[in-house]
C-alpha cells in the first residue's frame, strides 16, 4: 500500500502540473494557443482576467521579451471627469514597424464594467491587425452589433462643456475610549476644450475626535469619566485657468481662498499667473512630457494667533519653478519632478522639493522600483507663536517646524517560470481585479473591483 502510495506521489511530482490539468479540465488551445500571438500588456489598472477571458485567441505572456506584440495602455483625465485610454500597439520581430495608437473614451458614471468591457473592445480591435497575419483569423468572427442610421446629426452640448459634482461624505468611528467623527464636503465645476481649462473646486472638512478615560477623583472617592475634545477644520477654493498658446505653450494663472486651524489660517487670499512650456509637443503628453512652469504671485494672509515672526497678518509676493518629467515606455516609467519656491521679501524663504517615481525592466523578469522625496522646507511663515502642548502633538492640532521631509522606498521583483498567463482561476478570492491588483489570501480580496 505505501508502495503504491510512494509511486503515485512520484509520478505527481515529476508530471507537469499543467499537463495534467491539460489532460482533466482544459483543453490544450485553452491555455497556449498554438499560432496565437504572444502579447505583453503594460497597464496597471487593467482588469487582466477579464481581458484573458475575453481574448482566449490571445497568449498573454508576462515578460516583454517574450512578446510578438507591446501594448501600452495609458489614461488621463477629461473635461467631463471620465477617462481618456490611450492604446499604444508595437510590434517585435516579425511584426517589427507595425505600430497603431487607439483611444477609449469611458464617461464620468461609467460602471467598471462598462469601462473595462469598453477598453476591451479597443484592444481586440487594434490586435485584428495582428491576428490577421496568423492561421488563428480563422477562428475569429467579427460582427456589428449596432443599429445602421442613415444620417446621424451632430450633438449639440447644451452644457457647453461643463462639468459639475458635488459630494458630500460624514463619516464616524466609535469605540470604547475614542470616538470620531468626520464630515468632508466639496463642489467643483470645470470646463475644458483644446482651447481653454477652467477649474473650480471648494472643499471643506470637520475633524472631530473625542477620548474618554476613567479617572479617580479624589474628592468624591470615585471613578468619573473625562471627555477631552479635539477639532480640526478647514476649507479651500481653487481657481485654475489656463489658455493654450500652441502645441508647445501655455499661459495662466492659480488663486484660490483658504481657511484652516492646522495650518493658523484665518484666511489666505493668493493669486498667481504662470506660463508654462512642454519640450515635448502636447500632443504626445500620453507618452512623455517634459514641463517647465514658472509663476510669480501675489499672497495675503490674516493668522489666528499670532506667528513665530510677530505677525497677525501680511502681504506677500512669492515666485516658483517647477519641472515635471513623465516618460512610459516599453522599459518602464519614470515620474520625477523637481519643485522651488521663495519670498520675494526674504530669498531665505524657501522651498525645495523632489519627488520621484520610477519603474524600470532591467531584464528578463528583473524589475526595480525607486520612490522617494525629499524637501528641504524654509518658509513656514504661518507658524503659530509659543510652546506646543502634548495634546497639539499628539493629536497633530497644528502644524510644527521642521527644516526637511524625506520619504523613500526601493523594490525589486524578480519572476521566472512559464511566459504564458493565460489561465484565469479565481477561486478563494486570489486574482487581478479592475485595478490590476493581486488578491488578499482566505480572508477576502480579490473581488470584481480588485
Amino acid at each position: 500500500m505505501l508502495k503504491k502510495l510512494f509511486s503515485a506521489l512520484l509520478f505527481f511530482i515529476t508530471v507537469p502540473s499543467g499537463l495534467i490539468i491539460a489532460q482533466e479540465e482544459f483543453p490544450a488551445s485553452d491555455t497556449t494557443r498554438k499560432n496565437a500571438i504572444r502579447l505583453f500588456i503594460d497597464c496597471q489598472y487593467c482588469d487582466m482576467n477579464y481581458i484573458r477571458e475575453e481574448m482566449p485567441y490571445i497568449n498573454f505572456v508576462r515578460d516583454v521579451r517574450e512578446s510578438q506584440v507591446y501594448l501600452l495602455v495609458t489614461r488621463q483625465t477629461t473635461g467631463s471627469g471620465g477617462m481618456l485610454y490611450t492604446l499604444l500597439f508595437e510590434g517585435e520581430g516579425e511584426f517589427a514597424g507595425m505600430k497603431d495608437t487607439l483611444t477609449y473614451n469611458s464617461r464620468p458614471d461609467d460602471t467598471q464594467n462598462t469601462t473595462r468591457a469598453g477598453l476591451t473592445r479597443v484592444m481586440s480591435a487594434g490586435l485584428m491587425r495582428y491576428v490577421v497575419k496568423t492561421p488563428i483569423i480563422n477562428e475569429v468572427n467579427i460582427s456589428y452589433q449596432g443599429v445602421r442610421q442613415e444620417a446621424p446629426g451632430q450633438v449639440e452640448d447644451r452644457w457647453n462643456y461643463w462639468v459639475f459634482e458635488l459630494q458630500t461624505m460624514p463619516r464616524f468611528e466609535l469605540e470604547k475610549s475614542v470616538e470620531m467623527f468626520l464630515w468632508s464636503n466639496s463642489v467643483s465645476a470645470n470646463r475644458i476644450t483644446p482651447e481653454w481649462k477652467l477649474e473650480n473646486s471648494f472643499s471643506q472638512s470637520y475633524l472631530k475626535n473625542t477620548y474618554v478615560r476613567d479617572v479617580y477623583d479624589p474628592v468624591s472617592s470615585e471613578v468619573v469619566e473625562v471627555r477631552t475634545e479635539a477639532v480640526r477644520s478647514s476649507w479651500t477654493y481653487d481657481n485654475l485657468t489656463v489658455r493654450s498658446l500652441s502645441d508647445h505653450w501655455s499661459v495662466g494663472f492659480r488663486g484660490g481662498v483658504q481657511s484652516s486651524t492646522y495650518s493658523n489660517l484665518n484666511l489666505k487670499v493668493n493669486i498667481a499667473p504662470a506660463i508654462e512650456y512642454d519640450i515635448f509637443p502636447y500632443s504626445q503628453s500620453n507618452t512623455k512630457q517634459l514641463r517647465i512652469l514658472y509663476g510669480i504671485g501675489f499672497i495675503y494672509n490674516n493668522y489666528i494667533d499670532t506667528t513665530i515672526y510677530e505677525k497677525t497678518s501680511e502681504k506677500l509676493f512669492q515666485q516658483s519653478l517647477d519641472i515635471a518629467l513623465q516618460i512610459q515606455q516599453s522599459w518602464g516609467s519614470a515620474n520625477v519632478s523637481l519643485g522651488a519656491s521663495n519670498y520675494l521679501h526674504d530669498f531665505s524663504k524657501n522651498q525645495i522639493a523632489l519627488d520621484a517615481r520610477i519603474r524600470l525592466r532591467l531584464f528578463k523578469g528583473f524589475s526595480l522600483n525607486i520612490n522617494g522625496t525629499v524637501a528641504f522646507i524654509h518658509d513656514q511663515i504661518e507658524l503659530e507663536k509659543g510652546s506646543v502642548s502634548d495634546e497639539d502633538l499628539y493629536l497633530r492640532l497644528r502644524a510644527l517646524e521642521t527644516a526637511y521631509r524625506y520619504e523613500g522606498s526601493v523594490g525589486i521583483t524578480y519572476t521566472f517560470g512559464s511566459i504564458f498567463s493565460n489561465i484565469v482561476n479565481p477561486r478563494f478570492g486570489s486574482g487581478g481585479g479592475f485595478g490590476g491588483g493581486s488578491g488578499g489570501g482566505f480572508r477576502g480580496g480579490g473581488g470584481f473591483g480588485g
